[in-house]
């Protein structure tokens, strides 16, 4: 193929071409995928309708379950589609939007992560100020200020990917992704898409760097408290979103700043599925299981709504008798 105005879609090699192992891996994506959704939309829900949970810190994870919902329904829905048909193909403008909103999602994850740290620095080592500082329109102006720099961020890369020239369509990956699709250039006419990359990373750096320095400070302030359940409750608080943090941003490090030449396909599909699905399917079962205040939440948002009544009823009649 001469260049990009010749390619009308690209072939996602993806994962096995065995049919029984295509199917097993449909199965697989459904379940993660419900899951995922199932847990997220829960989250919303939860701290929508809980006037208790109305706080900057339920804000921005109720923000965080919106972005995984995107985030996983970008790629999943297709793989399992390739996965059920027995197909490869996806054509050139749905790879170029998969791409946009793909990076959209990977953006907002990122920088809400990044607010949410600064929100838990505030509350553990300014409690003082934290309402001051959090208070509701601090938190829907830093929300904006995420989703406008992901959505600049989407324009930027996306416009830089697709700008090369083009020698193959065979992308070898179950989704568009930056650094396979710079695999298929003639030349170096990537340099572009290269700088973006330097820049952005630049940027994430900072961010991590940022996210490590709060951290210091709140595990500093943590060792202060004097009573053990003060220590206990302020770790738990901390512990879910340095997990996610860490799973995230080390995924996905490895995926984008790694030599492109010292990447096998098994390495690259493990790492891409870490920090494209993994994330959104864990991020409701780590902040929920561990979290009281979301657990009480549900429960009473299920009675309040009368939501298993039936069932609880008949099951006290029938111990009854």
């Amino acid at each position: 193929m001469s260049n990009q105005s010749t390619v009308s879609e690209f072939i996602l090699l993806g994962f096995s071409d065995i049919r029984e192992l295509q199917i097993l891996y449909f199965a697989t994506f459904f379940i993660i995928y419900l899951t995922a959704l199932i847990g997220n939309l829960l989250v919303i829900i939860v701290v929508a309708l809980n006037q208790s949970l109305h706080t900057p810190m339920y804000f921005f994870l109720m923000n965080l379950s919106t972005v995984d919902l995107g985030y996983i329904s970008v790629t999943i829905p297709k793989v399992m589609n390739n996965s059920l048909w027995a197909t490869r193909q996806i054509s050139y403008v749905a790879c170029v939007t998969q791409l946009f909103f793909f990076l959209v999602f990977l953006s907002s994850e990122f920088f809400l992560l990044t607010v949410m740290a600064y929100d838990r620095f505030v509350a553990i080592c300014n409690p003082l100020q934290y309402e001051q500082l959090m208070n509701k329109v601090s938190c829907v102006q830093m929300t904006a200020a995420v989703w406008i720099i992901s959505f600049c961020n989407a324009v930027l890369h996306t416009t830089c990917t697709f700008g090369i020239t083009f020698c193959s369509n065979v992308i070898n990956q179950f989704f568009c992704e930056i650094p396979q699709i710079l695999r298929l250039s003639c030349s170096s006419s990537f340099v572009p898409e290269k700088g973006a990359v330097i820049a952005c990373s630049l940027l994430g750096v900072g961010c991590f760097a940022f996210i490590v320095i709060s951290y210091l400070q709140i595990f500093r302030a943590v060792l202060k408290i004097p009573s053990a359940q003060g220590r206990k409750k302020a770790i738990s608080t901390c512990l879910p979103h340095l997990i996610v943090l860490f799973l995230f941003y080390f995924t996905g490090s490895v995926a984008y700043l790694r030599p492109m030449s010292s990447s096998s396909s098994d390495t690259n599909l493990a790492v891409a599925v870490m920090y494209s699905i993994i994330p959104p399917f864990m991020n409701p079962i780590i902040y929920s299981i561990r979290n009281k205040e979301i657990m009480s939440g549900l429960w009473r948002l299920l009675y309040k709504n009368k939501i298993f009544t039936f069932t609880y009823k008949w099951g006290v009649g029938f111990i009854k008798k």
